[in-house]
């Protein structure tokens, strides 16, 4: 599929895949909708501790940027499992600006780090910051209670509809701890009831701009 990188409304870049007419990010700010969506309602709910995240859909390592300039405010360590099926290119990460759009500099080493380091493996990015990227199918995920966080950032339900399913939400489930918590950018009513139908007590959240609402589920 032809992929292209696009300008969202934040200044902030993406891949965007044009059979589909779908982004990695939101085309309304891809920075906007992470912080967003992942940091203020996913992982600013942990204060000094060791913090285990799952992210489904890795994609352009946004999330985990972020995620590194994030957790030393709130004395966290973090060791991050990034899930994706059809890893983005080098090529493709070049031309992304997160760096410069998050005024860090200093992370641009992260940044490239993250890319590089090898699939399968786990590796130090920094000190507090593991990262274990896997390509795999998201239905072939078996981890259970190994995460505290969840980031599902998977395509939205308008184009893959099976990564939003019951059979999906169960095995975010079992990959979670007792009091585990998954977020997404998505709302859909389809998308809560399956949360609600495997054992998640869901909420309702003001969602990033571009969306009214968004989802946060808590193994109870």
């Amino acid at each position: 599929m032809k992929r292209k990188i696009i300008t969202t409304g934040d200044g902030s870049k993406t891949i965007q895949i044009e059979e589909w007419d779908e982004q990695y990010h939101s085309k309304h700010g891809a920075v906007q909708e992470a912080y967003h969506v992942f940091i203020k309602h996913g992982l600013s709910l942990f204060k000094d501790s060791a913090v285990s995240i799952l992210e489904i859909g890795f994609g352009t390592g946004l999330n985990a940027l972020i995620t590194t300039l994030e957790a030393p405010k709130s004395n966290l360590k973090i060791q991050y499992t990034g899930v994706e099926a059809y890893p983005v290119a080098l090529e493709e990460v070049e031309q992304l600006n997160y760096v410069e759009q998050l005024n860090a500099p200093e992370s641009k080493g992260v940044f490239t780090k993250m890319h590089a380091s090898a699939w399968e493996e786990k590796e130090y990015i920094l000190p507090e910051f593991s990262l274990v990227k896997k390509q795999q199918d998201f239905l072939d995920i078996k981890d259970e209670a190994a995460f505290d966080l969840v980031y599902f950032d998977a395509f939205g339900a308008r184009v893959q509809p099976e990564l939003w399913t019951e059979t999906i939400f169960t095995i975010m489930y079992k990959a979670l701890r007792t009091k585990g918590v998954l977020v997404t950018y998505a709302a859909k009513g389809s998308v809560r009831r399956a949360m609600l139908a495997v054992g998640f007590t869901v909420e309702r959240l003001p969602g990033p701009p571009g969306k009214r609402e968004m989802l946060r589920a808590t193994k109870s």
